[in-house]
């Protein structure tokens, strides 16, 4: 009497990975490609979960220690660990309500012994601290976690205007004390403008009387603000004006 064998096929697609069960329980994992189950012994494919790296955004509402209500955005990268494929399958049934409710219960330990700026400078450990919980907790699982960022920290509407207002108002404070520092250069630069404008002028105004009288032979060296760049341009005029006197005279 011959037997019969009554198969089915299954295909398990890539980045994935199949479960596979004989009469209900557990036999193995299968990797991805084209699979034959032997029905005869009750052998099936159960299911098959994704090894892809899944993104979930956690959105978490606490008070800081300073009183302030706050919402956190965590984003957490996870995925199924291969190996361990049967535990993901069989122990969880909805791993993302799990990671959510461990990053409320992380999040809502460790923000409120935190004041609002602690929060905003230690944001990143915050992040580390979910992150040791979930691998701790989501490894049993058979999940990995491969990546936690703090996405933004979003203070109630009253705490956000107040801050803006304070904001505004130091940037302007901050614009008004540079408007009078450059008032003040411009002022001082004025000053030294006319002073030594009032001295070039008394300067020339000697050149000129020394150039006018046939007596006088001292000329004086400009010392003060600015200083004459080209001495002996103005010498020569000098001496023109005062050759120029003389023939005058004659």
């Amino acid at each position: 009497m011959g037997s019969s064998f009554f198969f089915l096929c299954g295909c398990v697609d890539q980045a994935s990975v199949g479960v596979i069960e004989r009469w209900g329980r557990f036999e193995r994992l299968a990797q991805p490609g084209f699979h034959f189950f032997n029905c005869f012994v009750g052998q099936c494919l159960a299911g098959v979960l994704s090894t892809r790296i899944h993104s979930l955004d956690v959105r978490c509402e606490t008070k800081t220690k300073d009183n302030v209500f706050v919402h956190l955005v965590c984003s957490i990268q996870y995925r199924v660990v291969k190996e361990n494929a049967d535990d993901a399958f069989y122990e969880l049934a909805n791993p993302r309500e799990q990671i959510q409710a461990y990053v409320f219960d992380v999040v809502r330990a460790l923000v409120p012994r935190m004041t609002l700026d602690d929060l905003f400078e230690q944001k990143s450990e915050v992040a580390k601290a979910v992150l040791e919980e979930l691998e701790k907790v989501m490894g049993t699982y058979g999940y990995s976690i491969e990546h936690i960022l703090m996405v933004d920290i979003i203070p109630d509407d009253t705490v956000r205007k107040a801050m803006n207002e304070i904001n505004a108002a130091q940037r302007l404070q901050l614009a008004s004390v540079y408007k009078g520092e450059a008032e003040k250069v411009f002022l001082v630069k004025k000053a030294e403008a006319e002073a030594e404008a009032k001295y070039l002028g008394g300067y020339f105004d000697t050149i000129k009387d020394l150039g006018n009288s046939s007596k006088n032979t001292t000329i004086f060296i400009p010392h003060g603000p600015g200083h004459v760049r080209d001495i002996s341009d103005q010498i020569r005029n000098g001496m023109m004006e005062a050759s120029s006197a003389q023939i005058d005279q004659q």
